[in-house]
């Protein structure tokens, strides 16, 4: 599946990036162009840092509703007063 229609790069790409010590959107970028465009695939992006344990994802919950990401338990999210 493709991350960044900008440069025709991959999800897999993005993963070997992560493999190979990326751990933050813009090292990724370096490496692939993924997100150097229009930016409309940073959030995929960050999302795969996070699934890969790169670095935590501020968009983790987001990426969990959407079913990018393993979602939280209930005892990881905090209860609305």
């Amino acid at each position: 599946m493709f991350v960044c229609m900008c440069h025709a790069v991959t999800e897999d790409q993005v993963k070997r990036e992560i493999d190979g010590g990326a751990v933050t959107p813009r090292q990724i970028a370096k490496g692939c162009k993924a997100g150097t465009d229009c930016g409309s695939c940073v959030r995929r992006i960050q999302a795969l840092l996070g699934e890969h344990g790169a670095r935590p994802c501020p968009t983790a919950r987001l990426a969990a509703k959407l079913g990018l990401a393993e979602p939280e338990t209930e005892t990881d999210v905090p209860k609305a007063a």
